[in-house]
């Protein structure tokens, strides 16, 4: 006699199969990291790398030009790069624990494909930065081979597409030099910048600011500008010191997570935030101030460009040096804030057949055909193209930031950002996150008409806090938040679909 048939609340049901990673958002270097090898010397050396560009060094002496006294900007940079610190402490949270680039942690708020949206406004600011700050190394790089070799300066007289026949020579070298480094991956590129980028610049700074010392016969005035300025105009200018100081890394807050999530505990990053950002920023902006004001005791007139500075100091291995340096300061930015972004936001567009390396072989082919030198040379361009995209960053910070600490305070789902089926969590309505499209649109609205019309020239270093303001409000009154409770602090486990449990993180601490 057969057996009866169990009840049918006894029957265990069939296990449910977990849903596949698709490759339409996957591949090996979308994934979350498994190496973590970046301690706080790494992140340290970033920032190196980062800061120590000729742009900032211009930056800091224009203050000082202004009539801002050294105390003044030291005092400005100080405030606005704390505010940057803030930003990446946060920013740098959601990539360690999580893993994953920028473009994936977009998933969150913007969409499994909505994420394209923040990441090709980065991809298009950083390609163009790309090729011009390839162009301005090769510039350099121009001028010290003719000083060289002098019978060079004849092939500097013709014209082709805006660069002579030595120009073109320099600026695909320097290209060339740039894609052999960048495609030998992450690895490869933070080695460099340990040893190479930050350090090497930091030595030839503390010599020239030196060697004006001690020409200046230690009289270097440090409690007065160049030019005499009004109490109120003192405030306008150093105020404005904070704001733009802000905008000029809201790129590098926005994909942070690229290098964080190569972080081997949350103090390698916070330690080297902190040593990187308002140590060694304003340090450097001290120097170059100092440098500055040497030039006016030394040379009789205020020189802004430390390649000047350099040619004028009658020594060819000094020239030579310094030009060199000057030439690994401008790569290291390069590497840095303009390729590494790029190669991660256009893999994530098309995963299947886009790697960080072909993503960022394309961005460097796009960064030649846009001819940066004409971009660089036209105002229009710089201030209403990359000035209004760059203006649309805050609110994309604002967006990640809030999603990721106030609305679901830490909790992600890493299996659902690769997946493209409607019972992902973060496929939304067709891919696309509505409420985050809400809180964009209007804010990156306001930030550039802020940044870019002229009768609001006086707020325009402010309209990132606009932006910042306007689109995380919206996005967390229109957001549904999530339980309650402190935010998670161990990193997150990766699941098997995605590759198994990354290796042993330390907790938060």
């Amino acid at each position: 006699m057969a057996a009866p048939d169990p009840p049918r609340s006894a029957v265990p049901p069939l296990p449910t199969p977990a849903p596949e990673v698709s490759p339409r958002l996957s591949n090996e270097d979308l994934t979350p990291a498994r190496e973590r090898t970046w301690g706080t010397y790494s992140v340290f050396a970033l920032w190196m790398a980062d800061t120590h560009a000729i742009s900032n060094y211009t930056f800091a002496a224009g203050l000082f030009v202004l009539g801002l006294a050294a105390w003044q900007v030291f005092l400005a940079l100080l405030v606005g790069i704390t505010i940057v610190h803030l930003g990446m402490n946060l920013m740098g949270h959601a990539g360690h624990r999580t893993g994953v680039p920028f473009p994936v942690l977009a998933r969150v708020s913007f969409g499994v494909y909505g994420a394209n949206i923040p990441a090709l406004i980065r991809a298009i600011i950083a390609i163009a930065w790309y090729g011009i700050q390839t162009w301005l190394a090769s510039v350099a790089l121009v001028v010290l081979t003719v000083q060289l070799v002098p019978a060079t300066a004849a092939y500097t007289e013709n014209d082709l597409l805006g660069l002579s026949t030595l120009g073109w020579a320099a600026f695909l070298f320097m290209w060339a030099l740039q894609l052999v480094l960048l495609t030998r991956g992450m690895e490869a590129i933070r080695r460099v910048q340990d040893w190479v980028t930050g350090p090497v610049v930091w030595a030839v700074m503390l010599f020239l600011a030196g060697w004006l010392i001690v020409r200046a016969d230690f009289d270097i005035p440090l409690t007065s500008g160049a030019t005499d300025l009004t109490i109120g105009e003192q405030w306008r200018h150093g105020l404005a010191a904070v704001g733009l100081t802000v905008a000029t890394f809201l790129t590098l807050i926005l994909n942070y997570a690229d290098f964080s999530r190569f972080t081997d505990s949350h103090r390698s990053y916070r330690r080297g935030n902190l040593l990187g950002l308002p140590v060694n920023f304003t340090a450097f902006a001290l120097v170059s101030v100092l440098t500055t004001a040497g030039t006016v005791a030394v040379f009789g007139e205020t020189i802004t460009e430390p390649v000047e500075i350099v040619a004028r100091i009658d020594n060819p291995w000094v020239t030579v040096v310094g030009a060199v340096t000057f030439v690994v300061s401008t790569v290291g930015i390069n590497v840095v804030a303009n390729f590494v972004s790029p190669a991660y936001d256009l893999a994530n567009v098309a995963p299947r057949y886009l790697n960080f390396r072909r993503g960022g072989v394309i961005s460097a082919v796009l960064a030649v055909v846009v001819l940066p030198w004409h971009l660089y040379a036209n105002p229009a361009v710089i201030n209403y193209f990359l000035g209004g995209l760059a203006a649309f960053l805050a609110p994309l910070v604002a967006i990640l930031l809030v999603d990721y600490h106030l609305v679901r305070r830490g909790r992600i789902d890493l299996a659902s950002l690769y997946r493209t089926d409607p019972g992902g969590a973060y496929h939304y309505r067709h891919g696309v996150n509505p409420v985050a499209l809400q809180a964009f649109l209007p804010a990156a609205l306001v930030s550039g008409v802020l940044a870019l019309v002229p009768m609001f020239a006086a707020v325009a270093p402010f309209s990132w806090v606009f932006g910042l303001v306007l689109a995380g409000t919206v996005y967390y009154l229109r957001s549904p938040r999530e339980a309650a409770g402190p935010l998670p602090r161990a990193a997150i486990p990766v699941p098997p679909e995605l590759g198994g449990a990354q290796p042993d993180v330390p907790p938060e601490r």
